[in-house]
């Protein structure tokens, strides 16, 4: 019998399958026919839908709010995020008692409805109410498609899968912002939410078609009465009011003020009690304890939020330090970013493709961090002048490292639980991150944003009377600048992106130390059969013991 993964991790005691003899020797990998395939393209679309609306409208949001008469573009971004970040702990919850097809296809709905309200938005209450919908929408989509990943491909197998996610947010970043821009730019921005439309009606066929897969039997009311409503009540309420302190600080109001500090607050304490309540009294967690107190698996988390951080960060403001001191173009700035773009997919493949070979994930993790610190150690080294050499190469060290550690965390997140905990795991999973990307453009946004205003001449600084989006106000006018002006400007702009860069060297030394705690667990090979694509002569879930009749463990709890 193999050691207990929790035995190994020093943490809980409580067997899992993995411990209780249910694991036979390495399964082969398993046949993959034109179902998969298919549910595969299905779950790439929808992964695509999600990331480039997110990284495209931005570009774009300015010259919509000016269209729409409004005067604050910060609720049509955060309407977005915040939605998206606050559904993500129900998911698990939800696809368990539900299925993964129909509640997969329900949150495709609300993105596509989300999706023609904004297009069709006569004002800024309508598109932020679509944008709302549509987070609603992109974040549970996101967040099921993990847990479809997980249903269908064997975790030593999965990094070369999830590699493929990491492409498609890397391609976002890359190709929404341009996008974005130029419909915005040629008077077309409703074709931004309108184009998703035909794609979502694509994604939607191949769910419906494909993606058959065992699920519950038991009526829909006694489903529903089995989730975990208070649990789920006070992590929605506290996420949202923590990112709406994010929201408005140091925008809408300053940091120390009492409209950001009390939500921030209130916020922290419902999420601290989320999880108490999780861990001691809610019968039906929507976080079971053993997913935040094995260590192994809380290594995974930890890692998850500051790679979230670190990652976000380097996406989004690389491209300013390209448009403000180089004075390049959103086109060209996605050019520039190629580095970062190009091996983030490359690196989370190769990761994932050594975690089978070799069957270990603790050693991706370090080298994936190490490569991290150094390479923002790098990119902190550049100036204004720099020339292409540097900050193409500069970048590329960083995006090996971010791709490594994009999907180094899952691993051991995954290995020492049993299957049982797989729809959750991955649903905190995708809110953590969610979660820490969002602290990722807050905190290098309040970098950029106070180095700016303390090293730009205070005459120059006052010629724009929005002083809350100094940072992005005044790269369109950089080329237009007369010189000293304008190279000063690009100094303090490079030095701005320097310590944010320096800031996620401390963010990386953190992450590097999660590893620490990181054991390695045996990973099976074999699936959980119960949710599976259905396959002639296999039965749907049984009612009653949630395994199928066909291939029911005595074992299995």
């Amino acid at each position: 019998m193999d050691t207990p993964a929790e035995l190994i991790d020093g943490s809980m005691s409580t067997p899992t399958l993995q411990d209780q003899g249910n694991v036979m020797d390495p399964a082969p990998s398993p046949k993959r026919g034109y179902a998969f395939w298919m549910v595969f393209v299905a779950n790439v679309v929808v992964d695509l839908l999600s990331a480039l609306d997110l990284t495209a409208v931005a570009t774009a949001l300015p010259t919509i709010v000016s269209d729409l008469h409004g005067s604050d573009f910060i609720w049509a971004t955060s309407a977005y995020s915040i939605a998206s970040t606050a559904i993500l702990p129900t998911v698990g919850g939800l696809v368990s008692c539900c299925g993964r097809k129909p509640v997969l296809l329900a949150f495709l709905l609300f993105f596509t409805a989300g999706s023609a309200i904004s297009g069709a938005a006569r004002n800024m209450n309508m598109l932020i109410a679509g944008r709302a919908i549509q987070g609603l929408g992109g974040g549970g989509c996101i967040s099921v498609t993990e847990i479809i990943y997980a249903d269908l491909i064997p975790l030593p197998e999965r990094g070369k899968f999830i590699g493929i996610t990491a492409a498609i947010w890397a391609l976002a970043s890359v190709a929404g912002p341009p996008i974005g821009g130029a419909l915005a730019g040629s008077g077309a921005w409703r074709w931004l939410f309108f184009l998703n439309l035909p794609l979502c009606g694509i994604a939607a066929v191949l769910i419906v078609v494909f993606l058959n897969v065992r699920a519950p039997k038991t009526d829909f009311r006694t489903r529903i009465a089995g989730m975990d409503w208070i649990g789920l009540s006070i992590i929605i309420t506290g996420t949202m009011i923590f990112m709406l302190a994010l929201t408005w600080g140091g925008a809408t109001y300053p940091w120390a003020s009492v409209q950001v500090l009390l939500p921030l607050c209130l916020g922290t304490v419902a999420i601290i009690v989320f999880f108490y309540i999780e861990i001691f009294w809610i019968k039906n967690p929507t976080v079971p304890a053993f997913i935040i107190t094995n260590r192994t698996t809380l290594s995974g988390y930890l890692a998850t939020f500051f790679h979230g951080i670190a990652s976000m960060a380097a996406i989004y403001y690389l491209p300013v330090y390209f448009q403000a001191c180089k004075t390049a173009s959103p086109i060209q700035s996605g050019i520039d970013s190629f580095g970062i773009s190009f091996f983030i997919p490359i690196f989370s493949i190769l990761a994932g493709a050594s975690v089978e070979v070799f069957n270990v994930y603790r050693p991706q993790n370090y080298v994936g961090w190490i490569m991290m610190i150094i390479g923002f150690g790098l990119l902190s080294m550049l100036e204004a002048d720099s020339p292409r050499a540097h900050y193409i190469g500069f970048q590329t060290i960083t995006g090996m490292g971010l791709g490594v550690v994009w999907i180094g965390p899952e691993f051991p997140i995954l290995a020492p639980l049993p299957f049982s905990n797989n729809a959750h795991a991955l649903a905190f999973y995708t809110f953590v991150r969610c979660f820490a990307q969002t602290w990722g453009t807050v905190i290098g946004g309040a970098v950029l944003q106070n180095v700016l205003s303390s090293r730009l001449p205070a005459s120059f600084i006052a010629s724009f009377p929005d002083r809350s989006q100094l940072a992005y106000t005044i790269i369109p006018e950089i080329p237009s600048l007369s010189q000293p002006l304008k190279t000063e400007v690009q100094i303090a702009y490079a030095q701005s992106t320097a310590i944010i860069w320096r800031v996620m060297i401390g963010v990386s030394g953190v992450g590097l130390l999660t590893c620490l705690l990181m054991k390695e667990v045996k990973m099976r090979k074999d699936m959980d059969e119960n949710w599976g694509l259905k396959e002639r002569g296999k039965l749907d879930v049984d009612s009653e013991n949630g395994v199928s009749e066909a291939l029911a463990s005595p074992t299995e709890v």
